[in-house]
């Protein structure tokens, strides 16, 4: 099987056999200092209120996999939607189980008011910390001077 079978696979077992629900609180929107004006930087929304919902599953191996939509207000506090597939490697470094480590990626489609709410596919890293229910989870959007270089964070709660 190829790669591409095996993501429509994870994907498929995703959307038809998740036990978990997951509510999505997004909670930061930070512009790299290092690649922005003063100016811009200044004049930009760094907290994107929204929310969200998915649907998410640890597979045998321990690692996570998820369906989401989120809603929330972006760098020119404009509404920005997404939904897509997250997966993520586990590793549980302590003696503590409840505490998780993941890194991984999402594929996801999003729209925003700059571009005519065009819809726009991504890939994206995704890295979290995790304890129980309640995880961290972040994305890098790379980018050139004066856009992009966001780094996006959000609180997923698994019930």
């Amino acid at each position: 099987m190829g790669w591409w079978d095996s993501w429509i696979n994870d994907v498929s077992a995703t959307w038809n056999d998740s036990p978990n629900k997951d509510i999505y609180l997004p909670v930061i929107t930070w512009h790299n200092r290092l690649t922005y004006d003063k100016k811009k930087t200044d004049s930009y929304n760094e907290r994107p209120w929204g929310g969200g919902y998915g649907i998410s599953r640890y597979d045998e191996n321990g690692d996570w996999h998820g369906l989401y939509f989120m809603a929330f207000k972006d760098s020119h506090n404009k509404w920005e939607p997404i939904g897509g597939y997250g997966y993520e490697k586990i590793w549980q470094p302590a003696q503590d189980k409840n505490f998780r480590l993941g890194l991984g990626y999402t594929a996801a489609v999003t729209a925003r008011d700059d571009y005519s709410y065009i819809p726009i596919p991504l890939v994206l890293p995704l890295a979290s910390i995790s304890y129980d229910k309640l995880s961290f989870q972040a994305t890098y959007i790379p980018g050139t001077y004066n856009n992009g270089n966001v780094f996006f964070a959000w609180l997923r709660y698994q019930f």
